[in-house]
């Protein structure tokens, strides 16, 4: 579409999204905020924005759909569930291994999968970031690891120092479990500052920060309040696990989180997703990132779903 369609379509964008909205038809609702994305991001002649934006765009740059996403397009999943690819679905997941009997050999075979599949991240204990730096330098995937883990009740200078030390050892993502038992009390200064004192330690060196909830132990208002002091406290991302509670994402935790941040905040739902269903049901009501050990599973389920036959090998 030429840019003054694009604008055009921007400036009827509140009447169109309310009749669709009115007419209960959310699957048109979502194609529709896409459209006015994409259109806001194409308009003006924006170089940077999309290159004429069909899904085949989307299928032939990842980058541009996580450029999407990040200006807000939430459910972009339901575009991924029709069009996505192995490796777009990849591109979305932090490859996990954060068992505490995990050998040098667990962690380098981690790291060979996500340069394979091309996965968002690995995510790993401090203890091995610097292997996983090691063993993915050149690769293009970024090594994450956990903060405070997992029970987030150490205190927040040594959450900081922690933080600080995993960055200088190679780590570019951050996911730091809030103080729990704070927020079980009505402390949500304490909370905010244990958050932000770790967010402040990793936007020094522009490093992504996720904060994680435990939603298992949280009831819902607990969940937005978190998720609230998450925001105030300038974090780039909520999760809602840690793998290590009674429980892990729900489609109905997603949801909440979604809702209490809005567009500007990454969601990331770990802890349950055993399947490409459930992570696209996860994409679906929100989260721009998923956690899960069994990203290998998901990327070949999504290259079978996409090919109609046997797993792809192309990723």
């Amino acid at each position: 579409m030429g840019n003054g369609e694009g604008v055009g379509e921007v400036s009827r964008a509140p009447q169109k999204l309310m009749r669709y909205s009115n007419n209960g038809d959310f699957e048109q609702l979502v194609e529709q905020i896409t459209d006015v994305i994409v259109a806001r991001l194409n308009g003006g002649g924006d170089q940077q924005g999309l290159c004429g934006c069909t899904s085949e765009c989307f299928n032939r740059c990842p980058e541009r759909m996580h450029r999407v996403i990040d200006a807000g397009a939430a459910r972009i999943g339901l575009l991924l569930g029709q069009t996505g690819s192995a490796r777009d679905w990849a591109s979305l997941i932090d490859h996990t291994l954060l068992k505490p009997e995990a050998t040098d050999e667990d962690i380098k075979q981690l790291c060979a999968e996500a340069a394979k599949y091309h996965f968002a991240s690995v995510c790993v204990n401090p203890t091995w970031v610097r292997v996983a730096a090691c063993a993915l330098q050149g690769s293009g995937v970024p090594v994450c690891t956990v903060i405070g883990f997992p029970l987030g009740a150490t205190l927040p200078d040594v959450k900081a120092y922690e933080a600080r030390r995993a960055i200088q050892d190679g780590a570019r993502e951050v996911d730091m479990v809030i103080n729990v038992g704070a927020l079980k009390s009505g402390d949500d200064c304490l909370v905010e500052h244990d958050i932000h004192s770790v967010v402040e330690a990793a936007h020094e060196y522009a490093i992504t920060t996720k904060v994680i909830i435990e939603t298992a132990l949280l009831t819902d208002d607990e969940k937005v309040r978190a998720c609230l002091a998450a925001k105030r406290a300038g974090a780039d991302f909520v999760k809602t696990s840690t793998g290590f509670s009674k429980g892990g994402a729900t489609v109905a935790d997603i949801h909440l989180m979604r809702q209490t941040v809005g567009p500007d905040l990454g969601v990331k739902a770990s802890g349950g997703v055993k399947n490409l269903d459930d992570a696209r049901k996860m994409v679906e009501a929100g989260a721009t990132r998923i956690g899960a050990s069994v990203g290998v599973k998901i990327a070949q389920e999504a290259a079978g779903s996409k090919t109609n036959g046997g797993p792809s090998t192309a990723y």
